[in-house]
């Protein structure tokens, strides 16, 4: 299980609108497009992943439940990012008055909107580096808060908007600071 990078540029550039109809045409594959417009074919998480995938989300919308500040979104998701590329991170939240000011169409495609929290969840047939490339990409992009969370390490990489990436050994939470207001992530969910 890897993911597949295919660069077109000597063939054609793919539309926004083109890689949505892809998308839309083939339900059953995991796309993402790049900054540079590759297209990214990934692999679906295995059943560990997924058990913890499924944990975050669950922790994520509970807050999300008690505060009703905004909205969390899951691996499904994939959003039109201001430089150009096509994201799908393992858990997104976006502020409730910015996905308020989005139309409805733009709601129901791929949301052209930057998320104000990424998580990504390494899983064993992940890249790092590609991994690393992605959070840029979400910091370039607005992003205020993202972590990068690498179980078989035990580390975390934490990615602040304008400020150098902090790497954490073996914490035992993360705090969603003033991005997840009381938000606090038990890393024992992750570490188990």
């Amino acid at each position: 299980m890897n993911a597949y990078t295919i660069n077109f540029d000597s063939i054609f550039t793919i539309t926004d609108k083109q890689f949505y109809q892809l998308c839309t045409n083939n339900p059953e594959l995991v796309l993402e497009r790049n900054r540079k417009g590759e297209l990214i074919i990934m692999s679906p998480t295995g059943g560990e992943t997924g058990k913890k995938n499924a944990e975050l989300i669950v922790e994520f919308g509970i807050w999300n439940r008690q505060k009703k500040l905004g909205y969390i979104f899951d691996s499904s998701t994939c959003f039109r990012l201001p430089m150009g590329s096509n994201r799908s991170p393992d858990v997104a939240y976006i502020k409730k008055e910015r996905w308020d000011k989005l139309t409805e169409e733009e709601k129901i495609k791929f949301p052209p909107i930057a998320p104000d929290f990424v998580l990504e969840l390494m899983s064993n047939t992940d890249s790092l580096k590609m991994l690393q490339e992605k959070m840029a990409e979400y910091m370039e992009s607005g992003v205020k808060l993202g972590w990068l969370i690498n179980p078989d390490k035990k580390e975390v990489e934490i990615y602040r908007q304008g400020k150098e990436k902090k790497i954490l050994s073996n914490p035992n939470s993360l705090s969603g600071e003033e991005i997840l207001p009381d938000f606090v992530l038990d890393l024992g969910l992750i570490w188990e």
